[in-house]
């Protein structure tokens, strides 16, 4: 039985003052009609409704279970109403999570823009390097750098890939050497950052040529921005996406090395809830993330 229907059909069948009346309403048969009063009364164990030939009225029971019936179906009516700006026009509280260094880098300078074309809008953006659970912790979209779902029910659209880079001070370089080849790394002190999915192994490529080296070093911490920060200090190596220490390479702060190599990108994704009921606020940041983040042209 689809309970939803047969209190649909019992509402019907009481307003409409008959069985035949209340399937012209419905555009059901009489039969199911009928099959549907006769389910909904075994599943409440109580007759609802007095039948004969010629009439229909409510039993005492019918009226008691009537009224309720008709309460709440006239409130999910109106949740349904009330729902309907929300899915057409962006509008309320979105809450996001999003990684810290990525954030500042790319996102936080565009979030006015966001909100300048949303104005019924309101965003409330953690910005945190761990992994959240987005359903349990109450988020809307979760900004990630993997697109591992720890729930079915969400989904995951790209948004770019972060091209990574192999660097450090070239005072580190001066006192301890530039590496060669990647397997010059195991010699050289690895700044890691644990959150990644190449914490412990930096993956490179040379044309069919790969090569995998296990990354060590005294230091490993949950932040990139601590990563870039032990860089400039000249403590190590590390492979950083190159957004972040862009202005470093062109100030020759940081040095990039193995420039004939080319190490693992890390894709960036969007995690929400399934799109099958995906509200106006969800669709209008994601949208505008992909068109934010979207590569120049060549």
């Amino acid at each position: 039985m689809d309970h939803l229907t047969a209190l649909k059909v019992f509402r019907q069948v009481v307003e409409q003052g008959g069985f035949a009346a209340a399937s012209r309403q419905l555009r059901l048969s009489p039969a199911a009609v009928s099959k549907n009063i006769a389910e909904l009364e075994a599943h409440v164990a109580a007759r609802l409704l007095n039948r004969t030939t010629r009439r229909m009225s409510l039993t005492e029971a019918g009226r008691q279970y009537y009224e309720q019936v008709a309460r709440i179906l006239d409130d999910l009516r109106d949740a349904e109403q009330a729902l309907g700006p929300l899915q057409q026009e962006p509008g309320g509280t979105l809450r996001v999570s999003a990684p810290m260094s990525l954030s500042l880098t790319l996102l936080s300078a565009a979030m006015p823009r966001f909100l300048a074309r949303y104005p019924r809008l309101s965003l409330d953006l953690h910005l945190e390097d761990r992994r959240i659970d987005l359903v349990k912790e109450g988020f809307d979209v979760a900004i990630r750098g993997s697109d591992r779902l720890e729930d079915s029910s969400l989904v995951a659209r790209k948004l770019m890939a972060l091209e990574h880079v192999l660097c450090g001070a070239p005072a580190y370089f001066d006192q301890h050497g530039e590496p060669a080849q990647p397997a010059d790394l195991r010699r050289l002190e690895c700044v890691r950052f644990t959150l990644s999915g190449h914490a412990d192994e930096w993956t490179f490529r040379r044309g069919a040529q790969v090569e995998r080296i296990p990354a060590r070093g005294r230091y490993k911490v949950s932040s990139s921005l601590a990563v870039c920060d032990a860089l400039r200090a000249g403590f190590g190596v590390s492979l950083v996406p190159r957004v972040y220490v862009r202005d470093d390479l062109e100030r020759g702060t940081l040095r990039a090395v193995l420039p004939d190599w080319t190490p693992v990108e890390t894709d960036v994704y969007a995690v929400y809830p399934s799109r099958r009921h995906m509200v106006a606020k969800v669709r209008a940041l994601v949208d505008f993330l992909v068109e934010e983040l979207a590569p120049p042209p060549a």
